[in-house]
């Protein structure tokens, strides 16, 4: 497992040290106005050497990417990850299940269980926020969001 380390930058933002399984060291400065810097250290050289700057968009892009949104690798049929009490958990929808061809709004989604989906992929079709109208379809991927009780709930209404 990783060790992350967090720290206030006064005036600045905030920075995060994060030493990964691999053994490889990287900084991660967050500004104020939204940018971030990525610094990178070599085993042999206590200096970190800056590796780029984002802006806040081309974050949340690369962010979505490194987390799977627009690509699952097939080996993974199921993801999840836990932030505090939110979790995010990719579901694929078979064709037997009762959720499928009724669209979001039809099954109630977030007022029965308080859970969000976020994203729906096929093969090489992503739509991130589907909205009330969208149709779930046998073989898609739902990305959803809520706390583990609301997306139990979510995922015994697609069942």
């Amino acid at each position: 497992m990783s060790i992350v380390r967090e720290s206030d930058l006064i005036g600045i933002g905030k920075k995060y040290q994060i030493e990964t399984e691999a053994g490889d060291n990287m900084v991660v400065v967050i500004h104020d106005d939204g940018r971030r810097e990525l610094y990178r250290s070599e085993d042999d050289d206590s200096e970190t050497h800056c590796v780029m700057t984002l802006s806040d968009e081309e974050s949340r892009q690369v962010a979505g990417i490194l987390g799977g949104l627009s690509y699952k690798p097939k080996a993974l049929e199921t993801i999840e990850v836990a932030l505090d009490d939110l979790r995010i958990e990719w579901y694929k929808v078979e064709p037997s299940n009762d959720g499928v061809n009724k669209s979001i709004g039809e099954l109630g989604v977030r007022q029965k269980t308080g859970a969000s989906i976020i994203a729906a992929i096929r093969d090489d079709e992503t739509i991130i926020n589907p909205g009330p109208d969208y149709v779930i379809s046998p073989g898609v991927t739902l990305v959803i969001a809520g706390k583990k009780s609301n997306i139990k709930l979510l995922k015994e209404i697609l069942i």
